[in-house]
């Protein structure tokens, strides 16, 4: 999946921080860096577009389906990063999952469906558009026709998204809505899994999980090789893929200022650095 790994700098959905200044993370964590799998749609500019798209669909759940879809099949058609990936994607299911096993495709509120879709009309399967408060919309292959989600009874179901991370969206939502249909998601196929342990709570729940490519060591060198990185950056990187909370903690007590810093800074920095602090996320007892 070396295509995939490169879309992924050239698009600059993975993002690596400067030299000693990680990111701040939504939770008031720090990490070296962030992913936004949804810009292998073609750029930042068309994913956060089609972003904007969907949020102005939301209100009309039976009728999002299908305009999401004429978006996604016209950028597969004439972007040509978002359609190797996704012919990567429809590839890769294919060795590694029996298609005719598969009953329903389905895709969860929002950035899953910059690929559910796509791979559901491209593999001839019904779609299962999954909300973030469980409610659930059924269409075929060609997005024609949308119903609200009726029972699946015994039905195999493959779940397609963006990324997978500590699969809290998986354990909170995506499963339990396929269960209450009574189906069974039996795999789970991502782009990218960030190796923070999703993959092992999804398994606990039966579900076999797939990605295409992993956030590892491995892409770390070839991002240094690609010289995206210096040698400092890949230290720091792998680190924290071996230990998070304590490479960033230690980097915390060799740089004081940096909370400091964040805390007097743009208000959406402050904020996190106050999470960080008032809850004492890294035992620094600040």
């Amino acid at each position: 999946m070396s295509d995939i790994m490169s879309y992924l700098f050239q698009t600059k959905a993975i993002k690596f921080c400067d030299e000693n200044k990680p990111f701040w993370y939504t939770s008031g964590k720090i990490g070296p860096y962030f992913i936004n799998t949804h810009f292998v749609y073609g750029s930042e500019e068309d994913a956060s577009k089609l972003l904007s798209y969907i949020d102005e669909c939301l209100s009309d759940k039976k009728t999002l389906p299908q305009k999401i879809f004429k978006k996604v099949l016209a950028q597969y058609e004439n972007n040509e990063i978002y359609h190797n990936v996704i012919n990567s994607m429809k590839d890769y299911i294919e060795k590694n999952i029996n298609i005719s096993e598969i009953d329903y495709i389905s895709g969860g509120e929002r950035r899953d469906w910059f690929f559910s879709n796509i791979i559901a009309y491209l593999l001839g399967k019904s779609h299962i558009s999954i909300f973030k408060d469980l409610t659930a919309v059924m269409s075929d292959s060609n997005f024609e026709n949308t119903i609200s989600a009726e029972k699946i009874t015994n039905k195999k179901v493959l779940h397609i998204a963006d990324l997978v991370t500590v699969a809290s969206s998986y354990i909170r939502a995506w499963i339990p809505a396929i269960r209450l249909l009574g189906g069974t998601m039996c795999w789970s196929c991502v782009v990218v899994d960030r190796m923070q342990g999703g993959k092992e709570k999804i398994e606990n729940e039966g579900v076999k999980s797939y990605s295409l490519v992993q956030v590892d060591n491995t892409l770390f060198e070839t991002a240094l090789k690609k010289g995206i990185i210096n040698e400092k950056q890949l230290e720091m990187l792998e680190g924290f893929f071996k230990d998070p909370d304590g490479t960033m903690r230690q980097f915390l007590l060799e740089h004081p200022e940096f909370i400091e810093n964040a805390l007097n800074a743009d208000e959406k920095t402050a904020k996190r650095a106050r999470l960080l602090v008032e809850n004492d996320l890294y035992g620094l007892d600040v």
